[in-house]
């Protein structure tokens, strides 16, 4: 695969850009879809550890949805126009002990990835930065780097992973259960619709073991602050109508963000997300322009060679411009050599209060890794974050 050719004055010729998740390639044990995530101990619509609420079967059987599969998992044949994608659509009813050590550890970036090249971007784009090195987050994560975590959910080709990060929620104040991740973490884009079984793991490997010790982690190990369900999901119309995870949709990059409202799997407690997580932060939706940035630090858990995935990850470097389309918003970039699996991962820079406040998250980079550049939160993010924000304001 040829490496990037570097941009001549605005103009950046982009091979081999790849939206960053990690993708398992088996087939096995993939469940459940998408809206807000319902929980029982034992019911209907497949029983054995979970029920589909009435609402939400009739909303599945108007899709033509099999219950029995969508319980036992069955994307084999599954059909495209059944598979639900519309804004309104996401259900992802909790299955409890689902994501176990085991099935987590087969969420990993597919052998052979196909991106797709493109060339001939229009708008301001600044050279390549220089690639800077990842350095690990010092563990325990949960203290060094609190609100930081690993999504996990379920695609047709395997179990696949992304990063995010605990928000500020205006409806909660210090109680938030929001995250903050990418489009392409929680929505295939132009062919597909909503990833099934998505979970958010706040402190993910919190004392930092390798991918080999997890592999005799118990679960607690693994999942040291739970496991929180997504029962809302959010992402740009852009992004539904033409997005897509490979190369041949990275124009839509720009509007590569989402957000997710999340549950714990143990059912209704006391303590929110932001509490059990030790912190949330704050979204700049009118951040300044990216030549007044003097430093971005990018986080992720990046699950590509030479990384495994275990392990909390993040890079700091001065932004620059990168310009997919003169018709769209301008990307920050900067030099990083995380791989995928640091999608949807947070973007802070100092905010208005001196504190570190998320401005971006990972979309695309390059393989092999070189740069990552992430979205501008304008307008349309802002929509998203304050509509999630409303639409669980009495819970």
């Amino acid at each position: 695969m040829r490496s990037i050719r570097r941009p001549v004055l605005a103009a950046a010729a982009l091979t081999a850009v790849v939206a960053l998740t990690a993708t398992g390639c088996g087939p096995e044990g993939n469940q459940a879809d998408g809206k807000p995530s319902q929980s029982a101990e034992q019911g209907s619509a497949g029983g054995g550890g979970f029920t589909i609420p009435k609402d939400i079967q009739d909303k599945l059987k108007e899709h033509g949805v099999d219950l029995d599969k969508w319980k036992n998992g069955e994307w084999k044949n599954w059909d495209k126009d059944k598979w639900l994608r519309e804004a309104s659509e996401f259900i992802n009813p909790i299955i409890k002990g689902l994501w176990d050590p085991d099935r987590a550890s087969k969420a990993k970036p597919p052998k052979e990835p196909t991106p797709k090249d493109i060339s001939g971007d229009q708008g301001r784009t600044d050279p390549d930065p220089r690639p800077v090195q990842a350095k690990a987050v010092k563990p325990p994560f949960g203290q060094n780097a609190p609100g930081l975590g690993k999504i996990f959910f379920d695609t047709p080709e395997g179990h696949a992973v992304c990063s995010g990060a605990v928000v500020k929620d205006p409806a909660h104040p210090g109680k938030s259960n929001l995250v903050w991740t990418a489009g392409h973490c929680v929505h295939a884009g132009k062919t597909g619709g909503w990833y099934r079984n998505m979970i958010f793991a706040p402190s993910f490997n919190d004392t930092g073991k390798s991918a080999a010790q997890l592999e005799n982690a118990s679960r607690e190990q693994m999942f040291p602050k739970g496991v929180w369900w997504a029962d809302g999901a959010s992402t740009s119309s852009q992004w539904i109508g033409q997005g897509g995870p490979q190369g041949n949709s990275v124009p839509m990059a720009p509007y590569d963000f989402a957000i997710m409202h999340v549950t714990p799997e143990k059912g209704a407690g006391s303590k929110s997300l932001e509490e059990v997580a030790g912190g949330a932060y704050s979204v700049d939706f009118n951040a300044s322009a990216i030549p007044d940035i003097n430093s971005i630090t990018a986080q992720g858990y990046p699950a590509e060679a030479p990384f495994d995935g275990a392990t909390l990850q993040q890079c700091t470097d001065k932004p620059g411009r990168l310009s997919l389309d003169a018709k769209k918003p301008t990307m920050y970039r900067i030099g990083c050599l995380m791989t995928a699996g640091s999608s949807g991962g947070p973007w802070f820079a100092k905010g208005s209060d001196g504190k570190p406040a998320l401005v971006s998250n990972t979309s695309i980079g390059p393989r092999p890794a070189g740069w990552l550049a992430g979205p501008h939160l304008g307008p349309e993010a802002k929509s998203l974050y304050n509509a999630m924000s409303k639409k669980f304001a009495s819970k």
